[in-house]
């Protein structure tokens, strides 16, 4: 399919853009943060944390898992404060 489109309308709709923190973390809010769904491979806690630590930001995270789902709330519930 990706072979399809590619020579159909350009690869454009196929080639991931760039990972950008710093242009992904300007459309974020506290009331809408930064949320990662991850696919097997991808991992963008370095990425987060260098770019928090330049910015002298506290990060904190949760992976979410049996029993995490809580902590995730409270944490997006103390941001949006």
């Amino acid at each position: 399919m990706s072979n399809f489109v590619e020579s159909k309308i350009g690869d454009y709709f196929v080639v991931p853009p760039a990972f950008d923190l710093g242009s992904i973390f300007k459309d974020s809010t506290p009331s809408a943060p930064l949320i990662f769904v991850l696919s097997p491979g991808a991992d963008p806690l370095n990425a987060l944390e260098k770019y928090a630590e330049s910015r002298k930001r506290q990060v904190n995270k949760v992976s979410l898992g049996q029993g995490q789902g809580p902590i995730a709330e409270k944490q997006i519930e103390e941001g949006i404060k």
